[in-house]
């Protein structure tokens, strides 16, 4: 019998535009004392602004390709061996990445 109350996983919330989940997260990301109107003109002005000088790419790919290229791909972990630690390098968990 377990002692503590089951987690249940946060609700995802979609962003109105785009109705992306990877969008929604930024926006909830970039939200202070929950003013999320503000969050999405910011977000939104942003992926505006990264899409003027490309017509043919689509604005949601852009931010999916920014947001692979800022995840970390390798962590380093303490190991102690003997009386030494020693840093350990191990690849990131992709849930462990994005947050």
């Amino acid at each position: 019998m377990a002692r503590r109350k089951r987690v249940y996983p946060a609700k995802v919330y979609k962003d109105p535009k785009f109705d992306s989940q990877v969008v929604g997260r930024l926006i909830s990301k970039v939200m202070k004392d929950g003013k999320r109107s503000l969050a999405e003109r910011i977000v939104y002005a942003a992926i505006d602004r990264a899409n003027e000088g490309t017509d043919t790419i689509d604005p949601l790919e852009i931010v999916n390709r920014a947001i692979e290229n800022a995840k970390p791909r390798v962590e380093v972990k303490s190991r102690r061996v003997g009386g030494a630690t020693y840093q350990v390098p191990l690849e990131v968990d992709s849930n462990r990445s994005e947050s």
